[in-house]
C-alpha cells in the first residue's frame, strides 16, 4: 500500500500572508508611509532587488509619484551613501522610463 505524501508547510506563503494581511493592513501608518520606510531600509542594506520591487509597486499603484521617487533618491543618498544613492537613482530613472513608455492597457 502506498503512503500518502507528507504535507509540507508553505512557510514562505505563510510569512507573505502574515506580512501583507496583518502588517500592511494596519491603520496607523499609510501604505505610502510603509513603502517609504521599507525603501529606506532596503536601500540602507543594499538590497537592490527588493528596492526595485518596492519602487515599481509604489509608482504603478500611485502610492508614490515620479517627483516623490526622485526626492527619495536625494534624501537617501545623504544617509545611505553616494554609491547606494547612485544605484537608487538609476533604478528610479529606469523605472520611470519603463512606465512612461509601456503601452497602455
Amino acid at each position: 500500500m502506498t503512503e500518502p505524501p507528507l504535507e509540507t508547510v508553505d512557510s514562505f506563503g505563510l510569512t507573505t500572508e502574515h506580512r501583507f494581511a496583518d502588517v500592511w493592513s494596519r491603520d496607523v501608518l499609510s501604505v505610502k508611509e510603509r513603502r517609504l520606510l521599507l525603501l529606506g531600509l532596503l536601500v540602507g542594506q543594499g538590497m537592490d532587488d527588493g528596492v526595485g520591487i518596492q519602487l515599481d509597486a509604489g509608482l504603478r499603484t500611485g502610492a508614490l509619484t515620479e517627483s516623490e521617487l526622485r526626492e527619495v533618491v536625494v534624501f537617501l543618498t545623504h544617509y545611505a551613501g553616494w554609491a547606494r544613492g547612485a544605484r537608487l537613482n538609476s533604478q528610479v530613472e529606469e523605472l520611470i522610463t519603463t512606465v512612461r513608455t509601456a503601452p497602455s492597457d
